[in-house]
């Protein structure tokens, strides 16, 4: 598909920002709400994140793609939906949103505009779930952009909701927001010291994902 460096920014940017303030922001009302029970706090979290997921790939799709995660883009491109030429465009996009995303949601919770997180999360059984959280949100993007289009959205929304519970790591999956999560010291946060673990974990899972579906055959959509 082709689309227009204008249409990228703005939908990516846009996009990004709205999915990066549903995390924070509903993870800090949950962990507000639910009295110190982590377990109901995650609910709400993930519930918030997956139906923020569905309305956002809905309202954007037609306008950038809607991917809002800069694995997601360099998929896309690889499997030759995305133009190469634009793809800087997607992943400056997707960070400036989400760090835009930051200041605003810390802003309506009355919360320090600029902070950043002591919340720990590393070793191998954090980075192997992010490896297995990509690897599905890869292979669902990828399997639905060629097959089932219209249930994308669904799809996607579907399966954060659920790898929220189903991956150590809680499933982050996105390079954009994992780095804007190290700006908030709140139940979503991750330390700036263990962005690059998850970051790496998520690549891989990515080229992995991209890998074993092209060994699978699966059918390659050229750009216009």
């Amino acid at each position: 598909m082709s689309v227009s460096v204008a249409r990228v920014w703005a939908g990516e940017g846009i996009g990004t920002a709205y999915l990066v303030s549903a995390v924070i922001g509903s993870g800090i009302m949950a962990e507000r709400l639910a009295d110190g029970n982590a377990a109901v706090a995650l609910l709400a979290n993930s519930i918030a994140t997956g139906g923020a997921l569905i309305a956002l790939i809905l309202a954007f799709g037609a306008v950038s793609g809607a991917h809002f995660n800069p694995v997601v883009s360099l998929a896309e491109a690889i499997a030759g939906r995305t133009r190469w030429p634009v793809v800087w465009h997607y992943l400056l996009a997707q960070m400036t949103g989400g760090l835009c995303a930051v200041i605003a949601t810390h802003a309506m919770f009355e919360e320090p505009l600029l902070q950043i997180s002591g919340h720990a999360r590393t070793g191998p059984a954090q980075w192997w779930g992010e490896v297995i959280a990509t690897f599905g949100l890869v292979w669902v993007v990828q399997v639905c952009a060629t097959k089932r289009a219209e249930a994308t959205a669904y799809a996607v929304a579907a399966y954060i909701t659920a790898a929220y519970w189903f991956t150590s790591s809680t499933s982050f999956a996105n390079p954009a927001v994992t780095v804007a999560r190290s700006l908030t010291d709140t139940f979503t946060g991750i330390r700036p010291a263990d962005v690059p673990g998850f970051i790496a974990a998520q690549v891989v899972g990515a080229l992995l994902a991209v890998a074993v579906l092209r060994l699978l055959g699966a059918r390659r959509t050229p750009p216009d």
